[in-house]
């Protein structure tokens, strides 16, 4: 089985390979291009079904069974019906069952049977207002959300272990049952076992939830691992196969 993403531009891409080694299986990235802005428009734009379908002909020479935009911003800023005509759009492209990270999130909060959560995103305010608006349309209540307010994919991609992990932990809110750091820019596999001790609720992020995704999609149970994070126990591995 091999699983192929669509990822924009360059940033985090290496927690792919990570999660690959970890889990031993074929995860293949392809990368479209555009500007890395977090607004509005631009992420339109880079979610555009032009883009996908270039994505979906990258990846198409490793036939992979089943393909995830590997973006949330680029997804959840067409709305819930946008963004699933997104997916269609891409699975037809494709030829296989696709997805996005913005949908990745809110399967894995129902694998996890969590319906309340604080954000922590790296957005400005306006576009993280965007993926509140999404999540609650899709019956997940946001009881605390932070803004980083950084404009680009490229600078969220220097942030540092520690600046992830301070970000993360100082966010946190006791009302909610999971912490979610969206952004597929933003490196967190690394910190991710340490965020979950520390908070002690399951803490999820968007390569991680992204990769998940494909799996559940592609029918790949894969290993159970505490490397991943409590999304990737045994009790979710089963859920989404």
């Amino acid at each position: 089985m091999t699983i192929g993403f669509i990822y924009p531009d360059h940033a985090a891409e290496d927690d792919y390979p990570r999660a690959a080694s970890t889990l031993g299986v074929e995860l293949r990235v392809a990368h479209i291009y555009g500007t890395d802005l977090h607004a509005v428009p631009e992420l339109r734009e880079l979610g555009s079904p032009a883009k996908l379908r270039r994505g979906a002909e990258l990846l198409r020479p490793f036939a992979p069974d089943a393909v995830v935009w590997a973006c949330t911003s680029g997804s959840f800023v067409y709305g819930p019906d946008g963004a699933r005509e997104q997916v269609r759009g891409l699975a037809t492209a494709a030829g296989v069952p696709a997805s996005s990270t913005s949908f990745a999130f809110v399967n894995a909060a129902r694998a996890l049977a969590v319906d309340t959560v604080a954000v922590v995103a790296s957005y400005p305010d306006e576009v993280a207002a965007l993926f509140t608006d999404f999540l609650a349309a899709e019956g997940i209540r946001v009881v605390s959300g932070t803004s980083a307010g950084i404009d680009t994919a490229a600078a969220v991609g220097t942030l540092t272990p520690d600046q992830v992990r301070n970000l993360v932990l100082a966010n946190d809110c006791p009302d909610a049952a999971a912490l979610l750091v969206p952004d597929t820019a933003m490196h967190t596999l690394e910190v991710l076992p340490e965020l979950e001790a520390a908070l002690g609720k399951p803490v999820l992020t968007a390569n991680q939830v992204t990769i998940w995704e494909g799996l559940r999609l592609a029918g790949v149970p894969g290993a159970p691992t505490g490397k991943l994070g409590k999304l990737f126990s045994d009790r979710c591995i089963h859920a989404s196969a």
